[in-house]
């Protein structure tokens, strides 16, 4: 494949680690989970808010965030998060961030 033909990624996929660090300094950043509503149920980090991005109201959701604010967001591998992430991107989300791994690469 040719990388020029590839659009540039609009957002930063981050480690565990530089996740965390990241929601500790930044209190106005809004976490988010992606994953179904039972996923969010079994655990999620805290202060999550769960918007499953399988669900039919998804889009309309995320319609309603503000694109100024700082945006981290998880699943549980790090695919739908990607997904979630591009999706905002593509809307004019301008710092959003992918837990690269999913919730499992979160630190305690």
């Amino acid at each position: 494949m040719f990388d020029f033909f590839r659009t540039k990624k609009q957002y930063q996929d981050l480690s565990g680690n530089a996740f965390k660090q990241i929601l500790t300094e930044n209190k106005a950043a809004v976490l988010l989970d992606v994953r179904t509503a039972g996923e969010y149920r079994q655990g999620a980090i805290k202060g999550a808010k769960n918007i499953d991005i399988m669900s039919a109201d998804f889009k309309t959701k995320v319609a309603a965030l503000d694109p100024e604010k700082t945006y981290l967001i998880y699943c549980r591998s790090g695919n739908r998060s990607g997904q979630a992430c591009n999706y905002m991107a593509g809307l004019g989300f301008k710092n959003v961030y992918n837990l690269s791994g999913g919730i499992g690469s979160f630190p305690n």
